[in-house]
């Protein structure tokens, strides 16, 4: 299947893949629903053994914040993250890079901790976003 197949099947309305080889970022950030308002979700940090395997991650991590911010009753839709890395390897260069991704979104994704990224790391982002 290909991407445009997977975001149809899946529901997403966008799909950044973010490529920032000086920083040592490699990053996915999915937007599947804003119709309640920005979509929100965390940045996951993880080696995954393949694009692939990240993808399918941050798709189905995104549909799985809709779902969660819409039974909440959130005026959010749901977002998410990934970013392919070793947590051992993280860097503040790595998460200004990542905010900038945010950025470019221009607030239909807002961001937050996740596996393997902490308070530290989102404060960071927010020099960029």
């Amino acid at each position: 299947m290909n991407l445009m197949e997977t975001m149809t099947t899946f529901g997403h309305e966008k799909v950044l893949f973010v490529n920032n080889e000086k920083a040592g970022l490699k990053a996915i950030i999915a937007v599947h629903n804003t119709v309640l308002g920005p979509a929100i979700g965390g940045c996951r940090l993880w080696p995954y053994a393949s694009e692939e395997d990240a993808l399918f991650d941050v798709m189905r991590l995104s549909r799985g914040m809709s779902h969660k911010n819409a039974a909440a009753g959130l005026k959010f839709g749901g977002g998410k993250a990934v970013i392919i890395a070793d947590p051992s390897q993280k860097t503040e260069a790595m998460f200004e890079a990542f905010g900038e991704a945010v950025n470019a979104l221009g607030g239909c994704y807002i961001t937050a901790e996740d596996v393997n990224t902490d308070c530290d790391d989102a404060i960071v982002m927010t020099r960029k976003t």
